[in-house]
C-alpha cells in the first residue's frame, strides 16, 4: 500500500492592505524586512508633557488665580475690622480721660511720612540664574518688606533696583499683578549696579535729593561726594557709619550661603569698594553672620533713628539668631563664673566640714 504524503502546510495569506508592521529592534540579521515602519505622527500643537511637580505648581497658579477675589474681599474685612477696633480703644481711652493720640497714616500718593536723607541703597537682582524658584519667590517678598519699612521709618533713603528683568520682573508682572508699579520713591532699572550708581547722585540732588538728618548730624565730616559701597560679609572692611551723598549697595540674592563670596566677588571684578556691618564688633552669634536683604535695610534705616549699631541689631535681628550685646555676653559670662566659683568653694567647705 502506498502511504500517503501528509500535505504540506498551506501559509497563511495576508490581506495586502494589511501588511504586519515590524519595529527595527525586532529585526535579527538575515531576517527578511517587511515594511512600512510605523511612524508617530505628532501634531503642531499639541503641549508638551509636564512632568508631576511643573503639574503641581500649575495647579497651584491656576487656584491662587482663581481665589484673587477672595482674598481681595478678605483684606478689605481686615481692614474694616481693625478700624472698628482702633475706633473702640479711642473711645474707651476718651471715657476714662486720657489722651488719644492719632498716628497718621502716609498717603499712597506720598513717598512715606518720615524725613528724606541723601543717602541711596540700590538692591542688585542679576542672580536670577542662580536662584530656585522658592528662593526667588522670597527675594520678592524681601524686597516688598524693605519697601515698606523704608516708607514707614523716620528717616527713608532713597531706594533703586538694579538689573530687574527677567524672572524677578515676571514674578512682579504676572503673580503680584504690578503692584510694583505703585510704588513711590523706588527706582526700577533694567542696567546693572554701576551705572544705577551713577544715576543715584542724581536722587541725591536738590530738594527732593533729602536733608541732612538723624545719625547723619552727628558726623564728623562733611562728604559733599560720597562714595559707592557694596555690603558684603566677606569683606575685610568694617562699615563704622552711613555717610551722606554715599549709594550702598545690597545683594539681592536668596541661595542658602550656596554661592559664598559673589557678591564679593562681583563688586572687586568691577572696582567698587566693599564694606561689612559691624556685627562682629557690637554682637556675640549663635549662627552666621549673613543675614537676609530685608534685615540690611532695616538695620541701616534704626541706625539712622538711633545712632547706634548695637540697638539697631537688636531691634532687627530676629532671636532665632541668638545675637547678644558683647558687654552684656561677658558680664553674663562673669556671673556665671562666680556663680560656679562659690559652688565650688561650697562644696569644698562642706567636705572639710564631713572629713
Amino acid at each position: 500500500m502506498e502511504s500517503e504524503e501528509r500535505p504540506a502546510k498551506m501559509r497563511k495569506l495576508e490581506h495586502a492592505n494589511e501588511i504586519e508592521e515590524q519595529s527595527p529592534a525586532d529585526i535579527h540579521p538575515g531576517e527578511e524586512i517587511i515594511g512600512p515602519f510605523p511612524i508617530e505622527v505628532k501634531e503642531e500643537n499639541e503641549a508638551p508633557k509636564l512632568s508631576k511637580n511643573q503639574l503641581k505648581k500649575k495647579r497651584r497658579l491656576e487656584n491662587w488665580e482663581a481665589g484673587r477675589e477672595d482674598r481681595k474681599v478678605k483684606r478689605k474685612e481686615k481692614i474694616q475690622e481693625k478700624k472698628e477696633r482702633r475706633r473702640e480703644e479711642y473711645a474707651e481711652k476718651r471715657a476714662a480721660g486720657e489722651e488719644v493720640v492719632y498716628v497718621p497714616r502716609p498717603s499712597r500718593k506720598t513717598d512715606g511720612l518720615g524725613s528724606q536723607v541723601p543717602i541711596t541703597v540700590i538692591f542688585d537682582c542679576d542672580f536670577d540664574d542662580l536662584m530656585f524658584d522658592n528662593e526667588l519667590k522670597s527675594l520678592g517678598l524681601q524686597l516688598t518688606r524693605c519697601y515698606s519699612d523704608n516708607r514707614k521709618a523716620p528717616y527713608r533713603m532713597h531706594v533703586g533696583i538694579s538689573s530687574f528683568g527677567g524672572k524677578l520682573k515676571e514674578r512682579y508682572d504676572g503673580i503680584l499683578a504690578k503692584q510694583y508699579t505703585n510704588w513711590k520713591g523706588v527706582h526700577f532699572c533694567e542696567e546693572d549696579f554701576v551705572a544705577v550708581s551713577e544715576m543715584a547722585k542724581e536722587w541725591m540732588k536738590g530738594e527732593k535729593g533729602g536733608t541732612i538728618a538723624g545719625a547723619l548730624q552727628q558726623s564728623s565730616e562733611d562728604a559733599t561726594e560720597g562714595e559707592v559701597i557694596y555690603l558684603s560679609a566677606e569683606s575685610d572692611v568694617t562699615l563704622e557709619r552711613l555717610e551722606a551723598n554715599s549709594t550702598y549697595i545690597i545683594g539681592g540674592l536668596v541661595d542658602k550661603n550656596r554661592h559664598k563670596g559673589i557678591c564679593h566677588k562681583r563688586a572687586m571684578e568691577r572696582g567698587i569698594k566693599t564694606a561689612k556691618l559691624p556685627i562682629g564688633e557690637f554682637l556675640q552669634m549663635k549662627s552666621r553672620q549673613v543675614l537676609t536683604t530685608n534685615h540690611v535695610m532695616e538695620i541701616m534705616l534704626r541706625w539712622l533713628e538711633f545712632d547706634d549699631w548695637g540697638k539697631a541689631f537688636m531691634a532687627v535681628l530676629p532671636k532665632r539668631k541668638g545675637g547678644v550685646l558683647k558687654g552684656e555676653a561677658e558680664d553674663a559670662e562673669d556671673a556665671e563664673n562666680t556663680e560656679a566659683t562659690a559652688e565650688a568653694t561650697a562644696e569644698a567647705i562642706e567636705e572639710q566640714a564631713e572629713a
